[in-house]
């Protein structure tokens, strides 16, 4: 199994971070990014290329680019860059966003429009990671003969990771997804989910087994100390999201020792999930604790 670890919102360490999480022997690290939203959040984009010079090995994931913000020939352009720059190693992770609608209104995009926004640019990166020239008129983008130079290093594009809850966001992940990759998910909903999604890809004329499983997950870990782990986890989480995850942190955050974390780790694995996003909780020197708990104690476990 895969592991990789989000580098946290400091934009200005993200090449030590990176550089750490290599060393450490993850697979990969990953970002996600909001204009206004979550506090201090870096463009995903920027904050990755600069971990792609301080890494050689781990991959890139974008977890996730609110797409419907971005005009799809400046995603892809930026998606191509950033694989270039890397030689490779960009995982383009998407979402449709909505739950912040302010700034889809900074952007000047209407936030009723997304999901529409978001599977027309998909369609476009598909069509543009070729580097043929393009033709395409629709709802919100025209193209009219152009290609994207220089194309991505991987073929035929990065790999498209998509997530989300409704059976909406499965039938577009069926259509386009190389990687189902929820949040907020048991491994039971995973299973259920994976399944559903292999059923829309083969429905699009996809062969299912090419979709595979991932999951984010918030979590921490403590050598010794259950309840401490816990507290951290629900604490931080439930400020995140502005409410009480003291009931659900048993369902969906991972929490405890070493063991405990492997063995809800390998529940995941079970249900389907090849990669695991493990997303720390904590501050400065605790994250870095936690991170490296987490490298020593559990990783190990997974392989």
């Amino acid at each position: 199994m895969d592991v990789y670890v989000t580098l946290g919102p400091d934009q200005e360490s993200a090449s030590s971070v990176a550089a750490a999480a290599e060393d450490a022997g993850f697979d990969g690290v990953s970002l996600g990014e909001h204009l206004f939203f979550h506090g201090a959040t870096p463009n995903a984009f920027v904050a990755l290329a600069a971990a792609a010079g301080a890494t050689s090995r781990i991959r890139l994931l974008t977890s996730v680019v609110i797409l419907p913000l971005y005009p799809p020939a400046l995603a892809a352009k930026l998606a191509a860059t950033l694989d270039r720059v890397s030689n490779g190693r960009l995982d383009l992770g998407v979402g449709v966003g909505g739950e912040y609608p302010a700034e889809f209104e900074a952007a000047g995009v209407d936030v009723r429009t997304r999901g529409r926004r978001t599977d027309e640019s998909l369609e476009v990166l598909q069509l543009l990671f070729t580097g043929a020239p393009v033709d395409f008129d629709g709802a919100f983008t025209r193209i009219r003969g152009e290609a994207l130079q220089p194309r991505p290093v991987q073929r035929p594009g990065p790999p498209d990771w998509l997530g989300g809850r409704k059976p909406i966001a499965m039938r577009r992940a069926g259509r386009f997804a190389d990687v189902w990759f929820p949040y907020m998910y048991s491994p039971e909903q995973l299973a259920v989910s994976l399944a559903q999604v292999r059923a829309e890809a083969e429905r699009a004329g996809r062969d299912p087994s090419s979709v595979r499983g991932a999951v984010f997950c918030w979590g921490g870990v403590d050598d010794a100390d259950r309840a401490r782990s816990r507290r951290e986890v629900v604490d931080t989480v439930s400020g995140i999201y502005q409410q009480d995850f003291e009931h659900l942190a048993d369902r969906y955050l991972l929490h405890g020792t070493p063991d405990d974390v492997a063995a809800r780790v390998r529940e995941y694995r079970d249900a389907g999930a090849e990669t695991l996003v493990f997303s720390p909780v904590g501050d400065g020197t605790r994250r870095d604790e936690i991170v490296a708990t987490f490298g020593d104690g559990v990783l190990p476990h997974l392989r």
